[in-house]
Order: structure tokens, then sequence, then C-alpha cells
């Protein structure tokens, strides 16, 4: 931890006027009235309050020293990051025409009484294409595709699969043109008798080819059952959904394919039918940052000598920032100049600046005395009088932007045929700016590592600092009989935003590829030849609460009821819960008793009458027998899942 700063006079306004009326008393005795309302006393009051400025600023010496060293030492702020998130735009009506939306449209959350709105802007143009049915298109089994696209015209019953389906056969729709990033409704006159699925959980996957083969669309909707009833299925087609020739029929392909059955999942006995088949585009998706765009903002001009310093209008500075498009007149017009780390690899004629994204300072390269005397240049020095100017960078960022799923509903720019936007997924990545004590906190760590990975510890800080959005990171050391002997396991939890009811979906908990893969790669770099590193999730032991509660006289037993299964999603939490509310320990155990204090404190409860814990498994919802504690490995965190309270009225 960062050391102490000394306080190097600690007196204060009062003591200075103290000191002076006893002062007073010892020089001039005569001078006995010593009130506020004296014109002496008042004059000794305003040279107390001026003494008491110089010790303030005196007093902190020791701290604009301190944040000098940290600078000598290269500790900068980390600047803030900007959530980001996919939002659905939905049309009013299918329309003929493409709908374009622009980069920078801007979507935000609810206003309320004691909440801002929270604004978003997309990041790239999307546009909305309208598609229709052309082709339908039946491929069993091992046999060849089939064109029905004929016979559906003349309204017969088709089959969608054989007549025993089996896994692997597949309805092939193509539509008139490719959809990347949009959704498409398909309405479907389904019959079936005596199918056998359970509609609500068919064993059936929809997907779209692309490049790269077919890829799985998101199911936003599934009016028909699994095809055993008519109605609408709407998907969300990938953005990598291309145009694709079968034969000589050419089109952007969907197919309805049928999946292995889960365990204890119930199969197709009878192939269902379809009688007609519409498709039409009701919206698109897009992804959305929580920061505010700033474009062809001048800077001032170059003095033509090394190391000039500007300032950006408005910081800190979020997004990619060498993405950020910096120019400098020349004689052939504007020339782009690029943004680096470090000027340690660029030489005199290289265009190169730095910037400090949580300031917004803009540097270019210095002139430095080499050993020999010579004066080298890190990078170009623009010449003196030429203009300087900003294209475009990102401003914003933070906590703020964390916000839940469905809760950006607010559509800021009028665009036309858009009738709703809505996020399907919650924004995430969101994290204040560093502040000076954080930084103070630290300087020993980053002095201790220097930049490279030995112990747990510095596993964990690396870890953190590639990757600051992430929720929880812990190191520990990996089981060799597992990961092979000097082997470090990383264990990430990422960032999560509870839904509006304040809960927590397991999928919301697993990190993704890119972010394991950003991680892996820095502590790659700077771990020691020979050791082994595993980066991934930690095991999520999922439990049951079955609870049986004594409410008091006269007080609403759902209210309790919905109270305490508040306590115990948020008290088995793996991100704020645990006794500390900074998340349940790695490997510590879950026990009854714990519990028990938990739901007796809730408001309302007169008596907890029963509590056993079960083990369950989030992926397949299987429950274990009931227990009094349930143990958890070190690499494990704990998970709420479908807790079970029953709370029981007092008599009147």
């Amino acid at each position: 931890m960062a050391l102490p700063s000394p306080n190097l006079d600690d007196r204060r306004f009062q003591q200075f006027v103290d000191d002076a009326k006893r002062y007073i008393q010892q020089r001039a005795p005569e001078w006995t009235d010593h009130n506020v309302s004296d014109p002496g006393i008042t004059l000794v009051e305003t040279v107390a309050h001026m003494a008491d400025q110089v010790v303030y600023r005196l007093n902190r010496v020791p701290e604009k020293n301190h944040l000098a060293f940290l600078d000598l030492i290269g500790i900068t702020l980390f600047p803030p990051t900007a959530a980001r998130t996919d939002v659905t735009f939905w049309l009013s009506a299918p329309v003929g025409d493409p709908v374009r939306l622009p980069s920078g449209t801007e979507v935000a959350t609810s206003r309320t009484e004691n909440e801002e709105a929270v604004v978003f802007a997309t990041e790239t143009e999307l546009t909305v294409v309208p598609c229709e049915l052309e082709y339908l298109v039946m491929q069993h089994g091992e046999k060849g595709a089939v064109d029905r696209s004929s016979d559906l015209a003349e309204g017969g019953d088709l089959l969608c699969f054989s007549e025993s389906p089996r896994p692997g056969d597949c309805m092939l729709l193509g539509l008139s043109a490719a959809v990347p990033n949009c959704a498409v409704a398909l309405t479907l006159d389904s019959r079936v008798d005596g199918v056998g699925v359970d509609p609500r959980q068919p064993p059936l996957v929809w997907e779209a080819w692309t490049a790269d083969g077919w890829a799985a669309c998101e199911v936003d909707r599934d009016g028909t059952g699994g095809l055993n009833r008519p109605g609408e299925v709407v998907l969300h087609v990938p953005g990598g959904h291309t145009p694709s020739r079968s034969g000589r029929r050419e089109a952007g392909w969907l197919r309805c394919r049928v999946t292995e059955p889960l365990a204890g999942q119930p199969f197709y006995t009878t192939s269902p039918t379809v009688r007609s088949v519409e498709a039409f585009t009701i919206g698109g998706t897009t992804g959305v940052v929580h920061a505010e765009t700033v474009r062809d903002e001048m800077l001032g001009e170059s003095t033509g000598l090394p190391g000039q310093r500007l300032r950006l209008a408005h910081f800190p500075v979020v997004g990619d920032v060498p993405a950020m498009l910096l120019q400098v007149t020349g004689d052939n017009g504007w020339t782009d100049w690029d943004v680096v780390g470090h000027f340690a690899a660029s030489g005199p004629r290289d265009r190169h600046v730095t910037l400090d994204a949580a300031t917004g300072e803009i540097a270019f390269g210095p002139a430095v005395r080499e050993p020999d005397g010579s004066l080298r240049q890190y990078g170009a020095v623009p010449p003196m009088g030429a203009a300087i100017r900003v294209r475009r960078y990102r401003t914003g960022g933070g906590r703020a932007g964390n916000v839940a799923r469905g809760a950006i509903q607010v559509l800021r720019n009028s665009v036309p045929y858009v009738a709703e936007v809505v996020n399907r997924e919650a924004a995430k990545g969101g994290v204040d700016g560093e502040t000076v004590e954080e930084a103070k906190a630290r300087a020993p760590i980053t002095l201790r590592a220097q930049d490279r990975a030995v112990t747990l510890r510095d596993y964990e800080e690396l870890a953190r600092r590639a990757a600051p959005e992430t929720a929880r990171i812990t190191c520990l050391a990996a089981d060799p009989d597992e990961h092979g002997a000097h082997a470090v396991r990383v264990l990430v939890v990422p960032q999560a935003v509870t839904d509006l009811g304040g809960r927590l979906r397991f999928e919301q908990l697993v990190p993704d590829d890119a972010l394991l893969e950003r991680i892996t790669d820095y502590l790659d770099d700077r771990r020691l030849i020979g050791t082994r590193l595993a980066v991934g999730p930690p095991y999520y032991q999922g439990v049951t609460v079955v609870a049986t509660l004594h409410a008091f006289r006269g007080t609403d037993t759902e209210m309790v009821r919905q109270r305490a299964h508040d306590a115990l999603y948020r008290h088995l939490d793996p991100l704020t819960g645990g006794a500390q509310g900074t998340g349940w320990a790695f490997g510590r155990p879950v026990q009854a008793g714990e519990v028990f204090a938990v739901l007796q404190r809730v408001p309302g409860v007169e008596l907890v009458d029963e509590v056993l814990l079960h083990p369950a498994d989030p992926l397949t919802g299987k429950r274990g027998d009931p227990t009094e504690r349930i143990d958890l490995e070190p690499p494990s965190l704990v998970f709420s899942f479908d807790h079970r309270v029953r709370v029981i009225g007092g008599q009147e």
C-alpha cells in the first residue's frame, strides 16, 4: 500500500485565533474585549484564515511529490471504458425498400425522477433489407435436396421432414436477398397430429448460411411450438448471412434442422406439415456504445518545437484510442498522424503522437540528448503554424452505461418506419476511470511486478490490467493432474448486470472467447518460461434453497415471500453476495445456518421454520438431495438457482 503522507502542520483556523488571543492577554493586558465584534479580533481572524490556507497548501506538498514520483515511474491513470451492447430496431410494418440507420444514431434509457437518461450511439451503419420467400427445399437424411416451391404454391400439406423424423432432416427456406443482422418473421401454417414434442423445447435449430458455413440464428419467439401449430417464428439472422447458389437457385438461405434430443427431451413421432410460408423483415440489430462521438475539433497551431502538448476539449477518451484520427496541415493538405503508446520506436520522420486517454492530452515527439552529445528526435515535429485537428474521437464511458436487459427503449433520432428499439441483453463493459488514490495503491504492485508475472498476485494484477471491465479475477495454482506441472489457473468472472427483477442468468457469468483470448495473450507475453497458463471461468455450483417461514400476524405473505427471495438471491450472488457484499468468496461453503440468519432478518418474518439446501446444476436444472452444507472446491463460486420459499401467515 502507499506510504502515509506526513501532516507538516496540523493547526487550523480556530487554533490560530485562540493562540493570538492568549498572546494578546500576555502582551497587551489592557485589551479586554475579545468578542468577534471587536475590529482587532476581526483583523486576527482574517490573518488566521490566511495562515490556515498557507498550512493547507503546505500539507499538500507531500501529495504533490508523491504524484511526481508516480509520474517518474510511468504510472498513469487508467481511463474509463464504455459499455456496449446490441440493440434491435423494430419496424412498424414490413417495407419494400431498405431502411438505413446511419452510424451515430442515438438511443437511450427512459429518464426518471431520480436518474438521467443513459445515451448510447450506434457504432456502424445498419441496413434493414426487405425480403420475401422464393424457395422451399426439403432435405431428408442423406437424400438429395428436393425443391417443393411449386407444391407449396398449390396449397398442399408438405412434410417438413421424413415421415419418421430423424436428426439431420432439414427444411430450407430461400429468401429473395441476404438479410445480415436483420430480424426475419416467418409465418407458417403448420399442422400435425400427435407430434409428441415439447412445444417449449422442440429438438430444432434454426440456422443461416454464411461464408463460414451454417451459423445458428437466435430465436426471438416461436409461436408454432416447434412447427406444431400455425404461428410465427421470429429469427435474428447473424451478420455473416450471404446469398448462396444451390443448383439453379440463388437465395439467402435459412434452414430448420432436426437435432439430437437431449436427455429426457421428447422427440418427433410424426413429421409436422406446412401448408403456407411467408417471410418478411421486421427489424435489425446493431451494436451501440455508451459514448459520444466528437468530430472535427480544432486543437490549435504547431509551434514547430519538439514535445508540444495539446489538450482535447472533451475527455476522458474511450474506445479504441489508435482509431482516433489526428490530422495536420501540410503542403499536400491534411495528413494523418498515428496514435502510439510511446516514442521508443519512432524515428524523426514518423508521424506519431501519444494520447493520455484520462486527461485528453496529446503530445508530439520529444528531442532527447544522447550520451554522445547528439540530439535525437523521437517522432516528427509539425512545421510551425500548421493547423492541428482531430477528425473524430469518443468521450464518455463509465459504470453508468451498464444498464439492464430491456432498459434501452428510447429512440432519440427520428428514423422512418422504426417503431421501437430495445436491447435484448444487458450492456456491459463500462468501468469508471481510475482515481489518484487507486493509482497510489497500484504503484507498489507495479514496481514489484515490473510487467512480468511471477507470483499468483502478479497474474491477478496483470489480468486486471488486460481486462479492467471484468468483475472478478483470481489466480490459483492449478491441479498438476489436470493442467500439468507448473500450471497457473486464472479464473475470470465477467461483468454482469441483473435483469429488471434483480436476477442473474447463468449465461451472463460465462466470459466470451474474445475476453479470455485477450487476457491469455497479455499474460502469455509476461509469464515465466515453463509456466503453463490456463484462463477460463470458475466452476459455478448451483444452490437451491427450500425454506418454510412464518410471517407476523397481518403481514402480506406474498410480500414477505418476495423479500425472502430477494434476500437469498442477494446473499448467494457471485458478484455482490457474501457477508461483505463484494461477491461470494471462491471455495467458501454454503451452510444452512447462515441462510437461516439471512431469512430471519427479512422484514415481516417472525420465525424461520426450516431451511434445506439442494445442490443444483444450472445447465440441466437437476437438483440433488437436501443437505445442510454444500462444500465448494477452491475454484468454485456459488450460483442461486430457483429458490423455493413457503410463507405461512400469522393467525388473526
